[in-house]
């Protein structure tokens, strides 16, 4: 089933992004976490594709994204395009389908270290939606950012550049995690204006670890607000106390947005089935 026809049932949806562990790392361990997720009535799960989006670890994402989808769990495999020709897109997309797999994340992928080894088939994801959409039968969905794509010279622009991606084929959005909910409703306002007006996924992280979040937001360019950079630097050293305080901040964060009727929840979940369920049980009354 296409993500984008899960929505309009009267209620949010639920979803999460898992991830491929490493070449040189057992599967088993993101298997035993999708076991234990699975009773948790997620409308679909999205698997990103390999370590930074190379297509060398693409078999992996390809097998961790079928495992999904014969658990009885919508999936979503994420394509990138930076490294990508067309000829690798029509093979990746021919194996899905041969999969049973209908929905792909459309990205264009962070710009490698190593500008060789980029490929120039595709400029931008609504360049990959587009031909994945001329592809047919797939849904599609696309990334967009609350607080503004980095390399964006102007919110304007980004949004300009996000309605080309919708109108190339996308039909599904979601967001970069964000931390301030405020950011979230205002942007949802300006897709709004701008006549984007396709379903849209509130991306939530919880907070568990400082260092690795501090990577995050230097990689995403979201901001943290006060409240959430005293729990930071409060708990920073004391690990079990920092895990603790961000899921809270997060489930303040989700309840809040579903207050809000927003479409969707789609949790970062850095395949922490344990983080899952904590979410999960807090908020399930209000899916």
């Amino acid at each position: 089933m296409k993500i984008a026809d899960k929505f309009g049932k009267g209620r949010a949806l639920f979803s999460l992004e898992v991830f491929p562990p490493k070449k040189d790392s057992s599967i088993d361990g993101i298997y035993k976490c999708i076991d234990e997720v699975s009773a948790y009535n997620l409308d679909y799960i999205s698997v990103t594709f390999g370590a930074a989006g190379s297509l060398a670890d693409t078999a992996r994402s390809v097998e961790l994204t079928s495992y999904i989808q014969n658990s009885g769990i919508t999936a979503s495999m994420h394509l990138t395009c930076i490294a990508s020709s067309e000829t690798d897109i029509v093979g990746i997309t021919k194996t899905l389908r041969e999969r049973g797999i209908d929905n792909v994340l459309a990205l264009r992928g962070d710009l490698p270290a190593d500008m060789s080894v980029a490929k120039h088939d595709f400029s931008y994801a609504s360049d990959l939606a587009k031909f994945v959409s001329n592809i047919g039968g797939f849904g599609i969905s696309g990334a967009c950012y609350p607080e503004m794509h980095r390399e964006a010279s102007s919110f304007a622009e980004d949004i300009k550049h996000l309605k080309i991606k919708v109108e190339s084929g996308v039909s599904h959005l979601v967001s970069q995690l964000f931390f301030d909910n405020e950011i979230f409703h205002n942007f949802r306002e300006k897709l709004a204006i701008a006549g984007i007006d396709v379903p849209l996924d509130a991306g939530i992280m919880p907070v568990t670890n400082a260092a690795q979040i501090k990577k995050m937001v230097t990689m995403c360019g979201a901001s943290i607000p006060p409240k959430l950079a005293r729990i930071i630097n409060k708990y920073s050293d004391n690990p079990e106390a920092m895990a603790d305080a961000g899921i809270s901040y997060a489930i303040d964060q989700i309840s809040d947005l579903l207050a809000s009727d927003v479409d969707g929840i789609h949790l970062y979940a850095m395949n922490n089935a344990g983080n899952v369920k904590r979410i999960y049980e807090s908020i399930k009354s209000q899916l």
